[in-house]
């Protein structure tokens, strides 16, 4: 198979707010730190979950990997965006990690620098990874990493509010379905739908659904496609469908919002699942629909399994093996379950994971249907284009600007963000 060679130049870019540094070469030759000897020693592991600490499930997985490559592995958990700037680093200093978990929307930016190997490279065959899974790890025609899973948004519901307005949640299947299901809602004297419009990516996160399922392209931020869907959550708010608090709500709060018991709708991920079981009603989810009907293809998120560039290329055989041993069928079913939950990101993980938690269709069905935030081959533009978006939101929803306005002016400004 081939390797890379240690005379890659590396650049960190601006886009990841570092400053730019030109480099010969990623890896150490220090065993403590990523080099050494391939055969045994210490393999360095960095991933996004300082919530699992040592003795759990998930760091003892880890350790488990290491020992089915005959290494130890020594794993260090940072938050996303702390990860994301320590791997830059590490990459500039000429000390990086073998493995690394990143956000995906983070690995096209550490794969433009240079510092990661690409998933051929280390002799992975992804043909069995879902095309709408993968393609957020892939960058001019590359992938520089494999998904160990991804969650993404759907709409859960309360029965009892839905059951008391005469709504049949089978029969929403469009936005008109879903809108008049928001006044049925009202009209019964229940809340209709929160979600998170606050001024950050979550923002831009939980809009995409809305976004591309008006078919628009975050290309083209000021499309009739994209004002529909903007317009689609302002009017949700001029009607009092939707609290005034979305335009600051974040994920967390508005699933603290739902589980008052107030609302029929909220938009959330998978993560929510074990807490929708603990709810103190009975909570049932569907797809996000698209404007016409369908799933709307909402974004994924979760982590890639990535492989810096090293000095010593004979480290990267028992990369190889980690990488496999927490991609098999089996590695990504516990995944899944470990995370509570990804969803595994090939069919056959899929289909393993339903057999043991069939409840859980639906969000198979979401991921299918997912998309990668920077798929389109959006790359490290996407980060631009995100807060022109969330900012477009901001002020739509606020009333400070139409939906049209705010669009045309954030289209301006990602054009010169990324021009």
């Amino acid at each position: 198979m081939s390797r890379t060679t240690t005379s890659r130049a590396v650049t960190i870019g601006a886009t990841a707010a570092l400053i730019s540094v030109s480099l010969a070469a990623c890896g150490s030759d220090d065993a403590d730190t990523g080099g050494g000897d391939a055969a045994g020693g210490t393999y360095t592991w960095w991933d996004p979950y300082p919530q699992h600490e040592e003795g759990s499930d998930w760091s003892n997985r880890v350790a488990a990997c290491g020992e089915d490559a005959g290494v130890t592995i020594e794993r260090t958990a940072f938050d996303t965006t702390q990860l994301t700037n320590q791997a830059l680093l590490s990459a500039q200093e000429g000390n990086a990690p073998d493995v690394i978990l990143l956000d995906n929307p983070a690995v096209s930016t550490l794969a433009g620098t240079g510092m990661l190997t690409t998933m051929s490279e280390l002799g992975f065959d992804t043909a069995e990874i879902d095309e709408n899974l993968l393609a957020a790890g892939v960058l001019d025609g590359e992938e520089y990493g494999i998904p160990i899973g991804a969650n993404t948004l759907a709409l859960y519901y309360n029965e009892e509010i839905l059951e008391a307005a005469g709504v049949d949640p089978a029969s929403i299947t469009d936005w008109e379905s879903l809108t008049a299901a928001l006044a049925d809602i009202d009209a019964a004297g229940s809340r209709g739908i929160t979600f998170a419009g606050i001024g950050t990516e979550e923002g831009s996160f939980q809009f995409l659904p809305w976004f591309w399922g008006a078919g628009a392209d975050l290309r083209e931020l000021d499309s009739p496609e994209a004002v529909a869907a903007l317009e689609l959550w302002v009017d949700w708010l001029e009607q009092g469908y939707a609290p005034n608090t979305v335009i600051n709500n974040s994920q967390n709060t508005t699933w603290e919002e739902f589980l008052t018991g107030d609302f029929g709708f909220v938009e959330n991920g998978t993560w929510q699942v074990n807490s929708a079981a603990e709810a103190d009603f009975p909570v049932g989810v569907i797809p996000i629909p698209a404007r016409d009907g369908g799933v709307a293809p909402a974004p994924t998120g979760g982590e890639f399994i990535t492989a810096p560039v090293q000095n010593d290329e004979a480290r990267y055989d028992v990369t190889t093996e980690i990488v496999e041993c927490m991609t098999t069928p089996e590695g990504l079913t516990e995944t899944a379950t470990t995370f509570a939950y990804y969803i595994p990101p090939t069919a056959e993980g899929q289909e393993a994971l339903l057999e043991q938690e069939p409840e859980l269709e639906t969000w198979v069905e979401a991921v299918q249907s997912a998309k990668g935030r920077t798929s389109d081959d959006l790359g490290t533009d996407y980060p631009l284009i995100s807060e022109a978006l969330w900012t477009a939101v901001q002020n739509a929803t606020s009333g400070a600007m139409s939906a049209q306005d705010a669009l045309t002016q954030a289209q301006q400004e990602a054009q010169a963000a990324t021009s």
